[in-house]
């Protein structure tokens, strides 16, 4: 978005903030919903952070890409690259971090504390046998999300293993909505939570605002921006779209397929 340089200062604060998602009533959680393999959403959402920071908007920046209990808010603004991904306990193995790097490093330069907001590996198998997350949210919610889940696994998911994942998902979800949560109580007042996670994670039907919910938020304290521009266009609900580029790569059913 370019600015005309003859905007008054207040004029030109306001614009940057309307583009990084910030109405003069400002909601308390700013979620963002990508696709992993599209650099320029992730592109879109570090410049969002840098923006925000710089109008002392931001209290934190929550990450599905890294467990809970990690978090930069000990490191200096100076921390390099290697320090954080020790800090956030980052797996390169499941995150590639020069896709992140820039969100992160973005908020770690603007003194904001990066958390990791993601279920940690150790509680997926307690996850699978928590019975108690069937009956979490409606079952044409459930439905929805074993859709998804079967789409994102290329159909090659034996459909005994579907309840199993369907509890990780939903359990991912309550982690993510916990460590957002937990952010603002100790946030300034007027200040945001910026959420980045995978867009089924962030979709307001399915997703954390139905966990955020359930913790006390309401439906307008949430803002959920999604990406799309064909043919990455998404259907899911969400409070605006953004228009990004479209990066082709390989086929990852196809990658899948030969595991």
């Amino acid at each position: 978005m370019k600015l005309p340089l003859c905007l008054p200062p207040l004029l030109l604060s306001l614009s940057l903030a309307a583009w990084a998602g910030i109405a003069p009533s400002s909601p308390r959680v700013l979620l963002y919903g990508e696709q992993h393999d599209q650099p320029d959403q992730q592109r879109q959402v570090a410049q969002a952070v840098r923006d925000l920071a710089s109008h002392q908007r931001l209290a934190a920046v929550v990450l599905e890409m890294a467990e809970q209990g990690g978090s930069t808010a000990r490191l200096p603004v100076t921390a390099d690259e290697a320090t954080v991904k020790e800090a956030l306990r980052w797996s390169a193995a499941a995150w590639p971090w020069d896709t992140y790097k820039d969100v992160v490093m973005s908020a770690v330069r603007a003194e904001v504390p990066v958390l990791g907001g993601n279920l940690p590996r150790r509680d997926m198998r307690e996850a699978m046998q928590n019975a108690s997350l069937d009956g979490l949210l409606p079952p044409a919610v459930n439905d929805q999300l074993k859709t998804a889940i079967r789409e994102g696994h290329c159909g090659l998911l034996p459909r005994e293993h579907e309840g199993g994942m369907l509890r990780i998902q939903l359990a991912r979800d309550q982690s993510m909505a916990r460590t957002v949560a937990q952010a603002l109580e100790s946030a300034t007042p007027g200040r945001q939570v910026l959420l980045l996670a995978g867009a089924q994670h962030a979709a307001r039907d399915r997703g954390v605002p139905l966990h955020l919910q359930q913790l006390g938020f309401k439906p307008e304290e949430l803002h959920v921006t999604m990406f799309g521009e064909a043919p990455t266009d998404t259907t899911l609900p969400a409070d605006r779209t953004l228009a990004a580029a479209f990066s082709p790569g390989p086929d990852p059913c196809e990658q899948l397929r030969k595991k």
